[in-house]
């Protein structure tokens, strides 16, 4: 499916958050606290922008590791950004050693984690202990008239754009079986953070979370 989509993927995500996407990886990016020098993974990269922002803040001297299963996605993403590197990976079973990155990141694709619970369990394991790990995701609003709205844009309008694509209908189903914040912030601390927060932006829709890799024999959040 990502694969079939990849064509058109920034387009259609420009298309449906009015290009505020870019300011939502720009703030997930913050929260990982980088600094030049040092290295972070991209998980689940897709076409590149969220590992981008990341290169934005470790050169010089640093490294970005983009990793996605979506072979179209990459190709895309290696085009966009050749200085960084893009891997083929599986988020359940990241091949990078423990305690390798100074933060992991994923945007708008935890959601696609057939285990979350596995992948943000990866996602903290190659991170060393005092590193981040960033969650941007897409969330459902409870409140009208926002829940109201949302509901009418994610469920008949966004479909519609994306009719020529199955993968459209996919995206709304995929929101509604993901975890609410405050769930997804116990799921976190669950893998193995510590001082786990979130911040909700755009009326609720976007969720980001943070969690900092506790050292070993460190206590919970």
């Amino acid at each position: 499916m990502f694969d079939r989509i990849a064509g058109v993927y920034d387009l259609m995500n420009s298309v449906m958050t009015a290009g505020l996407h870019h300011r939502w990886r720009e703030r997930a990016a913050d929260l990982a606290e980088l600094q030049p020098g040092n290295r972070a993974l991209d998980v689940a990269s897709g076409t590149g922008d969220l590992a981008l922002e990341l290169a934005r803040r470790v050169m010089p001297g640093g490294e970005v590791i983009g990793s996605d299963f979506s072979e179209g996605m990459l190709d895309r993403a290696r085009k966009k950004a050749p200085e960084l590197t893009f891997e083929w990976g599986d988020a359940l079973s990241l091949k990078y050693g423990d305690d390798t990155f100074d933060a992991a990141t994923v945007g708008f694709g935890a959601r696609n984690f057939s285990d979350l619970e596995q992948g943000l369990r990866e996602m903290t394991r190659v991170v060393r202990p005092g590193g981040k790990v960033v969650v941007l995701e897409i969330t459902t609003p409870t409140k009208p008239p926002l829940s109201t709205f949302f509901s009418l844009w994610f469920d008949r309008i966004v479909p519609q754009m994306g009719r020529f694509d199955d993968a459209y209908t996919y995206l709304p189903n995929s929101v509604k079986r993901f975890p609410g914040p405050r769930d997804l912030a116990g799921r976190l601390a669950g893998a193995g953070l510590s001082e786990v927060r979130y911040v909700l932006t755009a009326g609720g829709i976007i969720a980001l979370h943070v969690g900092v890799k506790a050292a070993p024999g460190a206590g919970g959040p």
